[in-house]
Formats: structure tokens, sequence, C-alpha cells
């Protein structure tokens, strides 16, 4: 190490680690992340798995960042507080940041309730690099879906600041892409994200 060191004092890496485009070259993608947001049950989770898989099976590299995974590893410890949402949701952008600069295709699987955070998300990620898309089913119908239960323990008063009961859920004004979850199948949603991912994705010199 010492000697990987010698003659670069103020080099701040210990290694000559590829570009970017190196590693796109290689992979043969594009990189970008795809920030999908929502009420809990719209359906993102489910989009961003079978998402994943759909661009395995053309040979994609991806990588799925799912809020409840993130919760029990990562951002353990982290509660439901203004503060700690804020500083889960720049965990994941950072960690979105790295995964899209190795060229990775990156699905982001999370509420993201406000306008300012999810811009916050872009100004880390990088705006050319962010894809946000709005994954849309009205509350009633997260509400009649509410495999987890959460809806119902918010409406009991059990569950605090739930977004969509007793906290907002700011609809973005202008996102990269619209799946509107209660008028389609899972399977025509996915290839309508597939669609509109694969022409920024397909490598180009």
């Amino acid at each position: 190490m010492k000697k990987a060191m010698e003659g670069q004092p103020n080099s701040p890496l210990l290694f000559d680690w590829p570009e970017r485009k190196v590693k796109e070259a290689m992979l043969q993608q594009h990189g970008c992340v795809l920030w999908m947001c929502g009420l809990s049950g719209a359906g993102k989770s489910t989009l961003a798995v079978r998402l994943d898989r759909m661009l395995s099976a053309r040979g994609f590299l991806s990588q799925v960042i799912d809020g409840d995974v993130v919760r029990g590893g990562l951002n353990k410890g982290l509660g439901f507080s203004v503060e700690d949402r804020t500083e889960n949701l720049r965990r994941v952008a950072e960690l979105s940041r790295l995964f899209v600069q190795c060229g990775v295709i990156t699905v982001v699987s999370f509420i993201s309730p406000t306008r300012e955070s999810r811009l916050r998300a872009a100004s880390i990620i990088g705006e050319s690099d962010f894809l946000e898309a709005y994954i849309n089913a009205p509350l009633e119908v997260c509400e009649a879906r509410d495999t987890k239960g959460l809806y119902r323990q918010a409406r009991e008063g059990l569950l605090r600041d739930f977004t969509g009961i007793d906290s907002p859920f700011e609809v973005p004004g202008n996102p990269a892409v619209e799946i509107r979850t209660d008028l389609q199948d899972a399977d025509t949603c996915t290839r309508q994200l597939f669609d509109f991912l694969l022409p920024k994705i397909v490598y180009k010199d």
C-alpha cells in the first residue's frame, strides 16, 4: 500500500479506478437511476422486481434499491421523523450515484413523498442520470390493497405520520414517466417502464 501511494502525496485515490465510460463499455449499457415514487401500495416494489427481471433476461445489469429492504439493513435504526426520512433518502441517493457511476441501471423504489426530497436526490445523483417515475394509484386503491396492514394501522392511530393519511404526498409535477397501476395489469406496467428505459440504456459509443 505504501508503494502504491509513493509519488502521489496529493492524490485522494489509492488506485487508478476505471472511468464510468470504460465500465459502461465493458457492460455494453448506459447506467441511469429510475427513481420510482408513489404511495404505499401503488405497486412500486412489485414493478421494480419485475423490471429487474426483464432487464436481466435481456442482458442488462441492474440493481433494485427498495425502501423496505434498505430500512432493514443500510438504514436500520432510522425512524420516520422528518430528519430520519431526509437522511434515509440521502443515503439511498448516494448509494444510487455509486451504482450509476459503475454503469449499473439502478431501480429505486421509495415513497419519496415531497418534491424537495426528490429534487435533493436528483442533485446528488445528477439530473442527467435521474429519471423520476411516478407509480400512480389513487389512495382508495392503495388502501384496498394494503397487504401490510399499514393503512389500517394509520387509520386506527397506531402508525403516525403515514404518507397519504396524516402526512402528505406531493404529486410529481412533471415526471419522466407516469404509470397508472390502477388501470393496467402488472405485465403492461412493467413493459411500459422497460420501453421507457430502453432508449436510454442501449449502449452507444
